[in-house]
């Protein structure tokens, strides 16, 4: 039995659905819609469509686009000896707001996860593949994968891929947070830092 109208227990369902949003984060924010003015609501369910109409990823990397090629590809000032793996969009977002890279992008559109099914030929490695082959002046790689278990084995895999074509391939540094204490840090990211450690 739903204790409320249908169009509000179908649009808490529909919530419900978003990642990280439980039952009550649900409820809250359909009753933040029903208070809303319709102006907004109406802007709200706009730019949902929208996004489902315009946005496509980019025939190049594989980022979110409302173009054939996003605006990264086509920047001519980018060095496009560079090339950045990464999982998802949004992780470009992450490195592109550091203002320290110059290159490239590719989304692998997720992390290879054998307990989740998820093997090699489901993201985007096959691309990535093609790409270097088209582009004969790619000189390093850097995968940015997620330092937990599915972004490693995928890191790994890249690397025993991409290492015979003759381009280097890097991996983006993890180790400690800055304003992070030692005693709370875990043995992996200890271990981490410690590899990782530069001269000063």
């Amino acid at each position: 039995m739903s204790y409320y109208a249908g169009p509000v227990a179908s649009l808490i369902e529909e919530l419900s659905k978003l990642p990280g949003v439980g039952p009550k984060t649900a409820q809250r924010l359909a009753f933040y819609i029903l208070k809303a003015s319709p102006d907004d609501a109406k802007k709200l369910a706009r730019a949902i469509d929208e996004v489902k109409d315009k946005i496509r990823f980019c025939d190049e990397c594989f980022n979110v686009t409302d173009a054939v090629i996003c605006e990264l590809c086509k920047d001519p000032g980018r060095d496009q000896a560079v090339i950045c793996v990464v999982e998802e969009p949004r992780d470009i977002v992450a490195l592109e707001k550091t203002g320290e890279f110059k290159g490239l992008y590719h989304v692998l559109q997720g992390a290879i996860s054998p307990i989740d099914g998820i093997g090699p030929d489901d993201i985007r490695v096959k691309e990535l593949l093609k790409r270097l082959g088209e582009k004969k002046d790619v000189r390093e790689i850097v995968v940015a994968t997620n330092p937990n278990i599915e972004g490693e084995a995928t890191a790994m895999y890249l690397a025993r891929l991409i290492k015979p074509l003759g381009i280097k391939v890097t991996r983006i540094a993890s180790g400690l947070p800055v304003g992070g204490d030692l005693e709370y840090a875990d043995e992996i990211t200890l271990g981490r830092a410690l590899e990782g450690r530069r001269e000063m």
